[in-house]
């Protein structure tokens, strides 16, 4: 059984501190700082595509809780490097401390294609745009982390069990050849890979990944479109009745990661991953695999660096 956690009554005060939320317009991002919100932060940077959809999602936060902190909205494309670079600059000409940044936002289960620096757009959207934002924005975490607590936590999912053959293939043209789930698992995977890297490089930080739970959000926009996948929405439905503890609104999907943001840093090992609600769990076997780990880590840096950053 996991953890009781409500928000409102077992979330601290945040004031001063600086909170970034990729996704934050829609589903588990918009409730998450929908949550965080009204415990007197200093800021919270809503990041996301669509400034329309961005300036609505923070009139209704604002509707729901009177008494919400400035939100800023942060233009932000996962799929695009120079979209990343321009929103960590942003950022950093704006504030001098960040004390939670929440690696919330993600596709599933799309078609093959290619990000605009040649990525499998789940992969290259789930890991690689959220390890380039993170690394733009170590400076001001570490800076902030002398004298204060910081925290990253990075949204995963048990579909990371989902992957093609040895756990992740970095060959992004092969992956054209592996089905829409064995591409996202092998990007949730990355995540929790390479949140476990970030533990281990910057120990002074505190970061964490973990399931939300089965949540019915956007993400699951494509598979609506699909009448083979609208079975799987319903099979999703028989979840909720048998399984209930796995089957959750955004309401309830966020708790997880706001758990996770806010618990003090002696509940949480550094790296771990985290089923609802704050139930550690070892993952995979690859999730557990170092070998695996450091070659994804040192992958992706060499790629950053390949691209200028």
């Amino acid at each position: 059984m996991g953890k009781k956690f409500d928000p409102e009554r077992d979330i601290g005060s945040l004031e001063g501190k600086v909170i970034l939320v990729t996704g934050g317009n829609a589903g588990l991002g918009k409730q998450t700082i929908t949550y965080l919100s009204s415990h007197s932060p200093a800021r919270i940077y809503l990041a996301a595509r669509t400034a329309s959809k961005a300036t609505s999602a923070i009139a209704d936060i604002r509707s729901a809780v009177p008494t919400a902190c400035e939100i800023i909205h942060l233009p932000l494309d996962l799929a695009s490097f120079s979209s990343i670079a321009s929103a960590a600059d942003t950022f950093k000409t704006r504030e001098t401390r960040l004390d939670i940044l929440i690696n919330n936002a993600g596709i599933m289960a799309s078609p093959y294609t290619l990000t605009k620096e040649g990525y499998e757009i789940q992969f290259g959207t789930n890991h690689m745009g959220h390890a380039l934002l993170t690394k733009l924005l170590l400076p001001v975490l570490l800076e902030t982390a002398q004298n204060a607590p910081v925290r990253i936590v990075t949204l995963s999912s048990m579909g990371h069990r989902l992957t093609p053959p040895h756990g992740i293939l970095l060959d992004q043209k092969a992956l054209e050849h592996q089905n829409t789930w064995r591409r996202y698992g092998a990007s949730k995977l990355a995540n929790i890979l390479y949140s476990r890297a970030l533990a281990a490089h910057y120990p002074h930080i505190t970061c964490v990944s973990l399931h939300p739970g089965v949540i019915l959000t956007d993400l699951f926009d494509n598979l609506r479109a699909n009448p083979l996948m609208k079975i799987g929405l319903w099979l999703y439905g028989l979840v909720g009745v048998f399984l209930p503890g796995h089957y959750r609104s955004a309401v309830d999907g966020a708790k997880n990661q706001t758990w996770a943001a806010t618990v003090s840093r002696e509940e949480l090992v550094n790296g771990g991953f985290y089923k609802p609600i704050g139930t550690l769990s070892g993952g995979s076997k690859w999730a557990r695999d170092e070998g695996l780990q450091r070659k994804l880590w040192e992958w992706t840096e060499a790629e950053l660096e390949r691209h200028g950053y």
